[in-house]
């Protein structure tokens, strides 16, 4: 296994992939990663912050070198089988189970110099209480306890080996599977429609009243 070595990690910090992002600027080798038990400014995408409470989820950030083309997807493939038989991804970069997300994935790249960061935070012990009155309503937790972080790591890595690895074709079989958007009503900034599925470059199909549109990026709201 490549990916996890040389690990750094601290009890708190400011975000994991800005941590990861400076280790990559000075070289640090594919795999390197930076795990934390706190985060005072985890991002997520479109800007938004990550929160999650002390030594309750798993917070890790990896630098990886000449990163594949659907590198989120397949990260967020490997987040699912980790989070269960009846996890869902919703498309681009969140884990649903039971309706609810338990994990999110932020991949920032820098295709220019050959490399990526993977950040992955999966609420592992999280409670109810634990959450953020604006966020308690639509996230959720696996339900384990703090002692399973570290176990579910190494799982985690190991899945991100199988799956960074595997054939564009393997992952969108996957990710179809999972697919939390398929055939569900959906709406994003420009407008609504229903999931049809992804298509062979990763982006999301959605069907509307006007036809048939690609969303290549961007946040999608599942409604309902």
């Amino acid at each position: 296994m490549t990916l996890g070595r040389p690990r750094v990690h601290f009890r708190r910090t400011d975000s994991t992939n800005a941590r990861a992002r400076a280790l990559a600027e000075r070289g640090a080798p594919h795999g390197t990663l930076v795990t934390a038990d706190e985060q005072s400014a985890g991002r997520g995408r479109q800007g938004r912050t990550w929160s999650a409470p002390r030594g309750r989820a798993l917070l890790c950030s990896l630098v990886i070198r000449d990163p594949p083309r659907l590198l989120p997807l397949a990260a967020g493939v490997a987040v699912a089988e980790l989070a269960g038989a009846d996890a869902l991804i919703k498309w681009p970069n969140d884990v649903l189970a039971a309706g609810r997300k338990v994990a999110g994935i932020l991949a920032e790249g820098r295709p220019q110099n050959g490399w990526a960061i993977l950040g992955i935070g999966i609420n592992v012990a999280v409670r109810p209480d634990d959450l953020p009155d604006e966020v308690r309503e639509r996230a959720g937790s696996l339900g384990l306890e703090p002692r399973e972080i570290e176990p579910m790591l190494g799982w985690l890595l190991a899945g991100l080996e199988r799956w960074l690895a595997a054939e564009p074709s393997e992952v969108l079989r996957a990710l179809r599977e999972r697919d939390a958007l398929y055939g569900q009503p959906v709406r994003w900034e420009a407008g609504c429609g229903q999931g049809a599925g992804i298509n062979e470059g990763g982006h999301l199909i959605v069907v509307t009243a006007a036809g048939e549109v690609t969303l290549q990026a961007g946040e999608v709201h599942l409604l309902g």
